[in-house]
């Protein structure tokens, strides 16, 4: 493998310094593909149309620019080119050269129309990784459906296997926590290092095709099986168990963590007692133990509960809020948080996901404006004049940066 070489210097020392990205992509899951792929060092351009990214006007909004935008393109270059246009077709195909990956989530066809596709540019670059991110994949019956995140929970089976465990519940719960998203995008940014391994051993590069369908069903993985092979014993469901002021939640599962809880509520009577003293009764009587739980637990507030509970070595914790959590002791010792900046100030979002001993990956603190990054690309990468980006910006084949800002 050969990256792509680069006009500017490697914005981290992360494991994946040296790869150029384009990023096509818009709205959640493919930014947050190219938000782990930049916060392990990799150089992402991000190709937008005019008006930019959709979610660049999502709120929340503080002087006009998204929070919502920034935590997921944090650390990312702004390009905007008009790609209807010949002309900023010509630009893309040029620059692919230059670069090791691409990365697209329009409705499987989009970048064929475009004259962008995978067979298309690799002839530019025959060893191009190009990922493409769609709800239910780039060929069959289903593939051209058009698809948000909540669109692939129903089709999945996703919302009616939840719906089963709420009692009493006669429709599939509401929703706004979009999970096939980003969990397509962290697979997406998964096969995309596979597939840069592959071409580190080989020098080919490849097509990598994510579907938001295929990440969902990966997820039921023991509903799948008890749809196959259906048990007479019902499978423990994880209640909210009621407290003096709140909530925790208890996961006696093991033996030893039974016993835990038997001691650490005062209850080794528990120990003895046939509905709950080996883990296959224990599962099939759940109920019943969480409620003789639950009068222990009403009589004292969560946060001690949930402190009796953990230091006895029984898995618990208390139902907290986002807010909460963003304050907890563990989560700021393990610097799960980053302080980004765009034009309107500061703010917090999600930091990288893991930790790698050797090589940094953390999200950049910065966030590009729109277009912000044309005159930068053009002259560092296609070592264009001054003149001939002007004549670009004039027919509006790239918007200039003053006008990306205000339009």
């Amino acid at each position: 493998m050969t990256p792509a070489s680069s006009a500017f210097p490697s914005q981290t020392s992360g494991a994946l310094a040296g790869i150029r990205v384009m990023d096509f992509s818009q709205m959640l899951a493919g930014p947050y593909c190219t938000r782990l792929l930049a916060d392990a060092g990799a150089e992402v351009l991000k190709i937008e149309p005019p008006g930019g990214d959709h979610i660049r006007i999502a709120s929340p909004l503080r002087d006009g620019h998204s929070s919502y935008f920034g935590h997921l393109n944090c650390g990312k270059k702004s390009v905007c080119l008009d790609l209807k246009l010949p002309e900023a077709q010509a630009l893309i195909r040029r620059l692919v050269r230059r670069t090791d990956v691409v990365l697209e989530n329009f409705r499987p066809g989009v970048m064929g129309r475009l004259g962008l596709d995978y067979e298309t540019l690799r002839q530019e670059k025959p060893d191009l990784v190009f990922c493409s991110i769609s709800g239910f994949g780039q060929s069959g019956p289903g593939a051209g459906r058009p698809a948000y995140a909540p669109i692939v929970h129903a089709a999945s089976g996703f919302d009616l296997a939840n719906m089963k465990h709420q009692e009493g519940a006669t429709r599939p719960a509401k929703t706004s926590i979009f999970v096939a998203d980003i969990l397509g995008g962290a697979l997406a940014a998964s096969a995309i290092q596979t597939a840069l391994i592959h071409r580190l051993r080989t020098g080919e590069g490849q097509r990598v095709d994510t579907a938001l369908m295929d990440g969902m069903l990966s997820l039921l993985v023991y509903d799948m099986q008890a749809t196959q092979f259906p048990s007479e014993r019902r499978r423990p469901i994880y209640t909210p168990v009621a407290a003096a002021d709140g909530f925790i939640v208890v996961a006696p599962i093991t033996q030893a963590n039974f016993e835990a809880l038997a001691h650490a509520t005062g209850h080794p009577e528990w120990l003895g007692d046939p509905r709950f003293a080996v883990t296959q009764n224990r599962s099939h009587h759940w109920a019943e133990l969480m409620e003789l739980v639950e009068q222990w637990s009403r009589t004292r507030p969560a946060a001690e509960s949930e402190a009796l509970i953990d230091r006895a070595g029984c898995p618990c914790s208390r139902y907290l809020t986002l807010a909460e959590a963003m304050r907890d002791p563990q989560v700021l010792y393990r610097e799960s948080l980053a302080m980004v900046e765009d034009a309107a100030g500061e703010f917090l979002v999600a930091n990288t996901p893991y930790k790698l001993s050797a090589t940094p990956a953390a999200a950049h603190r910065w966030v590009a404006d729109l277009g912000q990054h044309n005159h930068e690309v053009m002259t560092g990468l296609l070592d264009m004049s001054r003149a001939e980006i002007a004549a670009l910006e004039a027919r509006k084949v790239l918007c200039s940066a003053a006008e990306a800002v205000h339009g």
